[in-house]
């Protein structure tokens, strides 16, 4: 191993740069647990939620109003929406992958207009949960459709005094945001 200063071919050198390690930031009150997964040689089994009396055993202040089930046919984005009232918790089997994008979207925040992305699914069993404000949405940048468990803390209505289903633009934070990262 030499440490002579090495030196790059010129027309590449100013496109030479170092990758970032650095932890990435967590909007405030957003929470990504990881789940116990059992595995043996006949399948597996996943715990998702303890209820008691319809409220999540993790967080006291989450009592189950809705349990949803979706799926995203593949090159799908669903983004972004938010609520003023509602707070989710979200869960893709391990088996599938969907790509997560949150916005802390609150005035009143200590992480305002922050930002994440990551993947659920692809092979961990985590359990995310999305406090009201936080604009939230999901893209299927893989080849096979892809389900999503979530439940809520309200009732979905469509009347329009009554709804929480809020909207940004899908391209909130340029359509770059949804695309497959090529490094």
């Amino acid at each position: 191993m030499s440490d002579d200063p090495l030196s790059f071919d010129p027309e590449l050198a100013p496109r030479v740069h170092s990758q970032t390690y650095a932890e990435r930031p967590v909007i405030d009150g957003v929470a990504l647990r990881s789940l116990d997964r059992f595995v043996d040689d006949g399948g597996s089994f996943l715990e998702i939620a303890r209820l008691e009396a319809g409220v999540v055993q993790d967080n006291q202040d989450f009592a189950v109003r809705q349990i949803n089930y979706s799926v995203l046919e593949p090159g799908t984005i669903k983004a972004f929406h938010l609520h003023k009232h509602q707070s989710e918790f979200w869960f893709v089997p391990p088996e599938s992958r969907l790509l997560v994008g949150l916005l802390d979207a609150r005035g009143e925040s200590s992480t305002p207009r922050t930002t994440m992305r990551f993947v659920l699914g692809d092979g961990q069993a985590r359990m995310l949960f999305i406090p009201r404000g936080v604009a939230h949405g999901v893209a299927n940048l893989w080849r096979s459709p892809a389900p999503m468990f979530y439940l809520t803390n309200r009732q979905f209505t469509p009347e329009p005094d009554e709804c929480d289903e809020l909207r940004l633009p899908w391209d909130t934070l340029g359509a770059a945001f949804w695309k497959r990262e090529r490094n």
